[in-house]
């Protein structure tokens, strides 16, 4: 808080101050008073005014700028009048009382908006569980009369279980550390799982599935691990080169008390301004533009969910070359605890 913007904001004031001493002078000095007691009345007034705005400004000064620092400090800023000591002027106490009243009526629509999200999300995730229900009854059918249900139905039902999944992890996201647990997994299983589940698209596509050194136990989740590891080889299969060894390589590497897990394609790549931006919800980027299969949300969810798991993913790509996703585990002493 500047006091020169604070005496401009006391312009007014100032003025009418100045013009009632202008006439009290002339009023004694119409009257014929004492210069010398003039003189001293106009001093007593002028020095008490200036105090009066310096002790005003000090206790407002010390308000505002507490207020603006804790503003600038906290990661939400909202929760400042948790940090605000009673201000000691009508003007500050205005000011907070009017705080008080806005934060809690933000809290209640707030709270209004989550309970209809909540009931939202539900509806969203029993929905979808319904629905799993007939289109695993469709894809177990299409399994057992292959004769009947040519290949183009069996990928569209493949594709339309693999959107419905991710629908619901999308949804459960945001609220996912209720949904896992963090346990020492098979690794070398969860990747077996993947390849099984996408073997249909895999074979269409004429990709082999290389599994190399994978014989590793890591802490984490199995089934939101699978998720993620299936959205990356959806990709590697969606963006593949119309050359004749198109591939697929998962394989472990043990670096400084890390397990990295590497995901390896020969597909087109991803274009180098693309790179920054491939976790962004709904980026689709180049590829995305030139195929209508793209959605976006498939490394978005598998960053986030990651980060909720504890690991780390990482991605490298040289244009129609390669693309390399990689996921870092970490050997946490405190997960040592939980085992």
């Amino acid at each position: 808080m500047k006091f020169s913007k604070y005496l401009k904001d006391k312009l007014y004031g100032l003025l009418i101050f100045g013009i009632s001493m202008i006439l009290i002078l002339l009023i004694f000095f119409a009257f014929k008073v004492n210069r010398e007691v003039v003189f001293s009345v106009a001093v007593i007034f002028g020095i008490s005014f200036t105090f009066l705005l310096i002790i005003s400004f000090e206790r407002k000064r010390k308000f505002y700028t507490d207020l603006l620092s804790n503003i600038d400090n906290l990661d939400k800023s909202y929760l400042v009048l948790e940090m605000l000591n009673k201000p000691e002027f009508y003007e500050g106490e205005l000011l907070v009382s009017a705080l008080y009243e806005i934060n809690k009526s933000m809290n209640e629509n707030i709270r209004t908006i989550e309970s209809q999200w909540l009931d939202f999300k539900e509806y969203i995730e029993m929905w979808i569980h319904e629905v799993k229900i007939p289109l695993s009854t469709l894809v177990l059918i299409s399994n057992n009369h292959k004769d009947k249900f040519d290949k183009k139905t069996k990928l569209q039902l493949k594709r339309l279980e693999d959107y419905v999944d991710q629908v619901l992890y999308y949804a459960r996201s945001e609220n996912a550390e209720k949904d896992y647990l963090i346990k020492e997994v098979d690794l070398s299983k969860v990747i077996k799982n993947v390849g099984l589940k996408n073997m249909d698209e895999i074979l269409e596509n004429k990709m082999d599935y290389i599994v190399e050194n994978v014989q590793y136990k890591i802490l984490t989740d199995s089934k939101w691990l699978e998720f993620i590891l299936g959205q990356i080889v959806n990709n590697s299969i969606k963006y593949k080169r119309d050359i004749d060894n198109s591939y697929i390589k998962i394989s472990v590497q043990e670096k400084h008390e890390k397990i990295i897990l590497i995901i390896e394609d020969n597909g087109i790549g991803i274009r180098k301004s693309d790179l920054k931006q491939v976790f962004d919800k709904s980026f689709t980027g180049e590829n995305g533009r030139n195929s209508n299969k793209s959605t976006g949300m498939g490394l978005f969810i598998a960053k986030n969910m990651c980060k909720k798991l504890g690991h780390k993913i990482d991605i490298e790509s040289v244009y129609n070359e390669y693309t390399k996703v990689y996921i870092t585990f970490s050997k946490d002493k405190y997960y040592d605890v939980l085992k």
